[in-house]
């Protein structure tokens, strides 16, 4: 990786919870002094290491430790005093205290931590070096089938993102798992509001299968090293980061073939706007039609009917396109049919819906439905 943020240090390692791959990931900086901002899932199931992190000041967090294959959620209090154990051996690693650093597992729930196995595997690591973030955005994946890495920078500054998420993927606050890491100086504050204001736009837009997960984390994490930045050009570079996450989730939502965009317009508001385009991105009838080429529009014209608590949206103000195809109110023809099934065989398909009330936006991220999605999850833990 040829730009990377200045100071940070890191290690990716097996603990044992995987048998052929890295399942342990830390990047933390390596002097203090850090600003930070974090979200997390909303589930009421949601796991220890989020509960822990809830427990602490987020601006203050310099790092990241992150555990892969296995969640620790539903694990009660003994998953709680192993997700502070481990929390504690890293930090040690770093040189820090332990509620200097996030904790993050994904993986399979109501399995405890083999606290032998990763005591084993802790104990035999080497001190951090320079921080690798390609090879961190590959020991954070579970079924992910290709790393998730972007880079941007900002006058002197590098914002480097890394994230994992293919599954039970709608955030509600945060989304599967994504940290940044940048040299810039951003005050605490404004971190975090900025940050809230990228998630919401990003993260909180992606769906793979409509199920929010109990380990949901995202966080960034600033060193201060390259100095003050242009705060307008900072946020516009790392939403563009982000978004790029996003789709690169969607994408690669598990057994995926194409990549949908749901760009909602003329909504009453952003919230309308939202539910709308959530509505149409997480319908299995819309989502497989996508991946079976079928040209049968009228499936979006029901998930936008279904929201039958919207009842200022009228079905003769509202257009369908699906790219520059026009569905309605246009009659449809033979030929346009074709037209739409021929545009249906790409590999992204953006479906836009317009819909006449006032003039709020939204645009939600997801993906395809196919029989790979079924294989996966229906085999995960045999």
């Amino acid at each position: 990786m040829t730009l990377a943020p200045q100071g940070f240090v890191g290690l990716t390692a097996c603990v044992g919870l995987k048998q052929d791959a890295t399942d342990f990931m830390l990047l933390a900086s390596a002097e203090p002094g850090t600003t930070a901002a974090a979200v997390y899932t909303q589930s009421l199931f949601a796991g220890p290491s989020v509960l822990l992190n809830r427990s602490e000041d987020a601006s203050r967090f310099r790092g990241v430790v992150t555990l892969s294959k296995n969640a620790n959620v539903a694990t009660g209090e003994q998953g709680l005093a192993n997700a502070r154990e481990v929390r504690e051996r890293a930090a040690k690693l770093v040189g820090c205290a332990p509620e200097e650093l996030l904790i993050a597992s994904t993986g399979v729930i109501g399995v405890q931590y083999p606290m032998e196995t990763l005591r084993a595997g802790m104990d035999a690591l080497p001190a951090p070096g320079p921080a690798d973030f390609e090879a961190s955005a590959t020991a954070i994946r579970t079924t992910d089938t290709i790393s998730k890495l972007q880079v941007r920078q900002v006058g002197d500054a590098v914002i480097v993102g890394i994230a994992k998420g293919v599954g039970m993927i709608e955030p509600n606050m945060a989304t599967m798992l994504s940290y940044f890491f940048t040299d810039a100086a951003v005050p605490a504050a404004e971190l975090d509001a900025m940050f809230r204001r990228i998630v919401a736009k990003t993260y909180n837009a992606v769906s793979v299968d409509g199920d929010t997960s109990t380990s949901d984390t995202a966080c960034v994490i600033a060193n201060g090293l390259a100095g003050e930045v242009d705060l307008a050009e900072f946020e516009a570079a790392f939403f563009d980061a982000a978004l790029a996450l996003t789709k690169m989730i969607a994408a690669d939502g598990e057994g995926a073939t194409k990549l949908i965009e749901v760009d909602v317009t003329g909504a009453r508001d952003e919230s309308q706007a939202r539910i709308i385009a959530k509505s149409i991105v997480n319908s299995p009838l819309v989502k497989t039609a996508v991946y079976g080429t079928d040209p049968n529009w009228g499936r979006v014209a029901m998930a936008i009917g279904k929201c039958e608590d919207q009842t200022d949206i009228k079905p003769r103000n509202v257009t369908i396109k699906f790219g520059d195809n026009e569905l309605y109110p246009r009659a449809v023809n033979p030929e346009r049919l074709d037209a739409l099934r021929e545009y249906l065989e790409g590999d992204e398909v953006v479906i836009a819906v317009d819909l006449g009330v006032a003039d709020g936006t939204f645009t939600a991220y997801g993906c395809d439905l196919t029989e790979e999605y079924i294989h996966i999850n229906a085999d995960y833990t045999t």
